[in-house]
């Protein structure tokens, strides 16, 4: 092949070598190429102030959470940065609308994938932003129970009562019933201690009200219940009802169980027990 079949055999676009030498073929692919650099440069440039901009809503308001705004952040910058190659492909005369197409059936099957993934990520959001839980609330969740450690897209994280690291897929904290013991400053303790029938109930009461109510933890607003509310096989029950602050609430429940037990025993009140009398049928 000769000089001139070669200058004069198309090779791309339907352009043959001779049209791309031309001074104004080689001026256009380079204003396509400064075109290019400029929107690339452009694309970088508003992403990233976009994804600062979501950032700071999170700093601005306490309540609002860094980590999703950091990730709605970065969604945007990447769409954004997605838009400005479809515009550099376009610069060069490549049709996107075929590469529109691929990607979304991409996207789908990815979805399609990904969806346990991508519904934790959901639920994640749900959380953040409506809050149900934060950061040393202890809770129960799905059966779990312990101290929220952290809170991310994918999941959430517990620590028991033994200090045991709890994995919970955020799709089923979101879609469970949540037990939140720290939400509210005050609880409510309970306790039901049974007597003889044999024993002065009033003495009882007296002992049970004054040796709870000596506690300084104690709360008397609302005021305590102390109050007789079942008559069982072997002991008169009471039913004790004292207000507390949520910090104190377990090892209070504890003391309290004990104290009275030694208070009650102090007074000369009997805590009755279940009792069997063995019948000798042969007699």
């Amino acid at each position: 092949m000769n000089l001139t079949e070669l200058l004069n055999k198309p090779i791309w676009n339907g352009k043959t070598l001779g049209d791309l030498l031309t001074v104004e073929f080689l001026a256009s692919i380079l204003g396509n190429v400064v075109a290019a650099i400029v929107i690339l440069a452009l694309g970088f440039i508003i992403s990233g102030w976009a994804k600062r901009r979501i950032i700071a809503l999170s700093d601005k308001h306490a309540r609002l959470d860094n980590t999703l705004f950091d990730f709605l952040g970065n969604i945007l910058r990447y769409l954004i940065l997605a838009f400005a190659g479809l515009f550099v492909l376009n610069t060069f005369g490549i049709q996107t609308t075929s590469i529109v197409a691929v990607i979304g059936a991409a996207g789908l099957a990815i979805g399609l994938a990904l969806q346990g993934t991508l519904s934790n990520v959901a639920a994640g959001v749900m959380i953040i932003m409506f809050r149900p839980i934060k950061l040393g609330d202890f809770v129960q969740i799905s059966g779990e129970m312990g101290t929220v450690k952290s809170i991310s897209l994918n999941y959430t994280e517990l620590a028991s009562a033994a200090n045991v690291q709890i994995i919970i897929p955020n799709a089923q904290v979101w879609g469970n019933t949540i037990i939140n013991y720290s939400i509210y400053p005050t609880r409510r303790a309970e306790w039901i201690f049974g007597v003889s029938y044999d024993s002065d109930l009033k003495l009882a009461e007296d002992t049970i009200r004054t040796t709870i109510m000596a506690d300084p933890r104690s709360k008397t607003d609302p005021a305590p219940f102390v109050q007789v509310n079942n008559l069982g096989d072997f002991s008169v029950d009471f039913l004790v009802r004292v207000w507390v602050d949520s910090a104190d609430f377990f090892a209070y429940q504890a003391d309290m169980k004990r104290a009275v037990k030694e208070a009650l025993d102090k007074a000369g009140v009997d805590i009755p027990f279940p009792t069997q009398t063995q019948i000798n049928v042969n007699s």
